[in-house]
């Protein structure tokens, strides 16, 4: 494969960022795009300089040029569209959150597995150079040992159809939480003890903010909030006995500030030049299909079951119900 030839589902915002980013790569291009309109789809081509466009997802990935398609659908739908490419032989990279619940990424990754077709989820963060370079600060001990990690993501986003409504997988978690808690799992790891949490719900019945706190088994805490009621900060701080870090921005850090205990910036470091930081999870899934594997080193397939259990078990005990979760 010398240019990967991407294809799109899904004509919204998303979708027009990954456009973007993959017209401006070296070895990927956005090849397609298909929407349930065609003239949506047409606009957008137009718009992105996209050479192929369709009416419909069936004719996509039929499509026998297309190497990769990114899924850029309400979480409600992922489900249903990465099967759609499984069962056409089609890689997937799949926007977070993965699916709506735990028992449809198991049947995805059961079926992708069977079919040997690759899939990994699109959590921009986890394929980010920079999140490893914050990783290595921790585990070089420039803030000695670390104890405690807040992280929170808000954007007053309440109006948006696809946040408030529980059809379309709703909610402040399934969109915004899952930042601070993939920050929190990169910084401390998964081997967590107890969780305890609180949430807001709006009239729909889904969570609007909330409120989540990790123990992890060697005594490490993360406190994590996420809102669609409200701006937010977008700050990460990990803290230990020797100082603290603090992350600019959790959901594309731009900037790492190392602080001594006695509250002095001692290092500042900031992230190398990007075009948007989705080509990061391009590359990666491009160096999957290269070497033959199924999944990716940086999200793979055990930790997006993990943090799909995780994110059921929260809604569960909210009393958050999606229609997907009775099927």
């Amino acid at each position: 494969m010398n240019i990967c030839k991407v294809g799109i589902i899904g004509a919204g915002s998303i979708a027009q960022k990954m456009a973007d980013t993959l017209n401006r790569m070296e070895n990927a291009i956005a090849y397609g795009i298909a929407s349930r309109q065609l003239e949506k789809a047409c606009s957008f081509a137009d718009k992105f300089n996209i050479p192929h466009a369709y009416g419909s997802y069936e004719e996509l990935v039929a499509d026998k040029e297309i190497d990769l398609v990114y899924i850029a659908t309400p979480h409600s739908l992922h489900y249903e569209h990465a099967r759609l490419c499984i069962e056409h032989g089609k890689p997937v990279l799949c926007e977070k959150a993965f699916t709506a619940n735990v028992r449809q990424a198991k049947a995805l990754l059961k079926l992708a597995k069977e079919k040997k077709v690759f899939i990994t989820e699109a959590i921009w963060t986890r394929f980010m150079p920079f999140s490893k370079t914050i990783r290595q600060l921790l585990d070089d001990g420039i803030i000695g040992t670390p104890s405690m990690l807040t992280a929170g993501l808000s954007y007053a986003v309440a109006h948006k159809e696809r946040l408030f409504k529980p059809e379309l997988a709703g909610g402040a978690l399934l969109d915004l939480g899952v930042y601070p808690i993939n920050f929190a799992l990169m910084a401390f790891g998964n081997d967590i003890e107890n969780i305890t949490s609180a949430c807001v719900k709006n009239e729909y019945g889904v969570d609007a903010q909330n409120s989540i706190t990790f123990r992890f088994k060697d005594g490490k805490m993360a406190v994590m909030q996420s809102s669609m009621l409200c701006a937010g900060d977008r700050h990460g701080v990990i803290s230990g006995d020797e100082g603290y870090i603090i992350v600019d921005n959790i959901n594309n850090p731009q900037q790492a500030t190392v602080y001594s205990k006695g509250h002095e910036i001692i290092k500042q470091l900031h992230c190398p030049a990007q075009i948007t930081g989705y080509e990061y999870e391009v590359e990666a899934s491009i160096r999957a299909l290269q070497e033959g594997v199924l999944e990716t080193k940086d999200m793979p397939h055990e930790e997006t079951l993990r943090i799909m259990q995780i994110l059921d078990e929260l809604r569960s005990e909210w009393g958050v119900q999606y229609p997907m979760d009775f099927e």
